[in-house]
């Protein structure tokens, strides 16, 4: 017995000692830069930078010469420059981006046709049929992307039934754009003070068609693009999109949409034309009762400019 206690224990030592050879020879030595950088991050592990998590991140942004293209949407620049900080680069300013949906197919401007009865899922409603109106690139309405978001950032309006984005709460990290299935979220710049405008449509059918289904839809008629000063504005298949990194925000292009499908958010009221002041009444001339009434020298000079203005018309005719 007490030999083969002595054996065991003899084979542990030995297979302990070569375990530890071992691992000291293929030990892989971590900078220890990675593990400050994986600290700073927010640790939401979303995958809105792109990468696998907040350690696939970590190390791409401590792999990466420069910050150029690498950006947290959940830290934001406070994040990004403790990561430029912890690597001792310079950080590039990235805009801020939010989460937007574009689709204004309310059930007035977008009548259902049918009512689904299926699984409450918008990927399963949207490979079965075109939906329960008659455009098939608008919202279904059944919350693929409120289940993705992990800050409770999106819902369902139960009036529209079209999702809605509560702005404060979105960190852009795109969760809800890989989730919906006609890609009408879209990230975009969140502009000064949070203003933006953009095209809430994405229905690629021709205007009468587009029109015919959803009366708030793009019908393609190049008014903004016309009414657009800086090119920031194209028609693709019918559709209108505005580049938000060429957009300077003068809403011309709003006034000039026929569907209203051109949103602007965050804006102050628009300030009403005030109405024309009436003009002046002329004077009128003295009659001749009171010519001859006001027969004074100091009147005289000004009765003769009358008596010649009254006479010229006459005298033209």
């Amino acid at each position: 017995m007490y030999i083969a206690i002595i054996l065991l224990g003899t084979v542990g030592a030995i297979a302990a000692l070569i375990l530890f050879a071992v691992s000291k020879k293929f030990e892989v030595h971590e900078d220890p830069r990675i593990g400050q950088i994986q600290e700073a991050l927010p640790g939401a592990n979303c995958g809105g930078c792109g990468f696998p998590g907040c350690g696939g991140f970590a190390n791409a942004c401590f792999k990466a010469e420069a910050l150029d293209g690498l950006y947290c949407p959940v830290g934001g620049q406070d994040v990004m420059k403790k990561v430029a900080e912890i690597k001792g680069v310079a950080v590039v300013a990235a805009a801020p981006k939010i989460a937007v949906v574009r689709c204004n197919g309310t059930c007035e401007a977008r009548p259902r046709t049918n009512t689904y009865d299926g699984a409450s899922n918008c990927t399963i409603a949207a490979s079965l049929y075109r939906g329960e109106t008659g455009c098939s690139f608008g919202c279904f309405g059944l919350g693929d992307c409120v289940d993705a978001c992990e800050f409770d950032a999106i819902h369902i309006n139960p009036v529209t039934r079209i999702a809605e984005v509560v702005e404060d709460k979105c960190v852009a990290c795109g969760a809800c754009v890989k989730a919906c299935p006609t890609k009408i979220i879209e990230l975009r710049k969140k502009g000064p003070k949070s203003r933006r405008i953009f095209v809430s449509c994405m229905n690629k059918d021709k205007g009468g068609v587009a029109r015919k289904v959803c009366s708030n839809a793009c019908i393609g008629c190049a008014r903004c693009v016309k009414e657009c000063a800086f090119e920031a504005i194209t028609v693709t298949s019918n559709l209108a999109y505005i580049d938000d990194t060429k957009c300077r925000l003068c809403r011309k292009c709003v006034v000039v949409c026929p569907t209203k499908a051109i949103h602007e958010l965050n804006f102050p009221p628009r300030k009403e034309p005030k109405p024309d002041a009436p003009k002046a009444a002329a004077p009128a001339a003295l009659s001749l009762v009171e010519a001859a009434r006001a027969n004074t020298p100091a009147a005289k000079p000004a009765l003769a400019e009358t008596a010649v203005a009254t006479a010229e018309p006459a005298v033209k005719d």
